[in-house]
């Protein structure tokens, strides 16, 4: 058995403390006269970004150089880095796992499964969340798209997974249809979608189960195993 999982609000509350950390930006903008960076915010026109490939493989300080670099063409280097430190910072406060997580991977665990976390973003990114998290020794292996040149927009992190633990039985486990669902689809594997965080509520095309939590992925896992054996 061989378990493909997502990162970013599948395991932890990415989408949550992204936006704790904005509106801790509030005060922090306002008091270097950013308003039309707040404008940004408030009026979330980051979500013009949510399908672009290329943003999907940028580390932290890229991403805010690519963000606030739109907004002020002729923003400093200093500036940029300054307000890195203060996103990361607030980040990491407030980035916690799910409450379901552990019991979710003791039980691939027992199962005897081969756990591969397959995740967008950078190098540096995600490697520091899997360390504050504490939870990189549940993974067989980590494929990161920063690492790859290829997001989850393509098929071929999925593969790359499957190339290196071929198995006849595939899971993938993620909180978005159009990358993780997929994908799961694209190699053949049963596509289990998790609705929660930034993409529960989008529309639906290509989960075959859709789940409310980790505990109920696993029972679908449990389920989809017994008919094999």
């Amino acid at each position: 058995m061989l378990v493909l999982l997502d990162l970013d609000d599948t395991l932890c509350n990415t989408w949550e403390a992204g936006k704790r950390t904005m509106l801790r930006a509030v005060p922090f903008l306002l008091r270097r006269g950013k308003l039309r960076a707040l404008l940004y915010l408030l009026t979330a026109k980051y979500r013009n970004l949510e399908d672009s490939g290329r943003l999907h493989i940028l580390d932290l300080h890229e991403l805010v150089e690519e963000l606030f670099g739109r907004i002020y063409p002729e923003i400093a280097e200093g500036e940029l880095a300054e307000l890195s430190s203060f996103v990361e910072e607030n980040f990491f406060r407030y980035l916690r796992l799910y409450d379901d997580v552990i019991p979710f991977l003791n039980g691939l665990r027992e199962l005897g499964a081969r756990v591969v976390l397959v995740t967008d973003s950078s190098t540096n990114w995600q490697r520091k969340k899997i360390a504050v998290l504490g939870i990189g020794n549940y993974f067989d292996d980590v494929i990161i798209s920063g690492e790859t040149g290829h997001s989850k927009f393509e098929d071929y992190n999925f593969r790359l997974a499957l190339n290196r633990f071929p198995d006849r039985e595939v899971y993938v486990v993620g909180d978005r249809d159009e990358t993780d669902m997929a994908g799961a689809r694209a190699i053949g594997a049963v596509g289990i979608l998790v609705k929660r965080g930034y993409f529960r509520g989008k529309a639906v095309k290509n989960a075959d189960y859709i789940v409310k939590d980790l505990l109920e992925a696993l029972e679908v896992i449990k389920h989809e195993h017994k008919k094999r054996t």
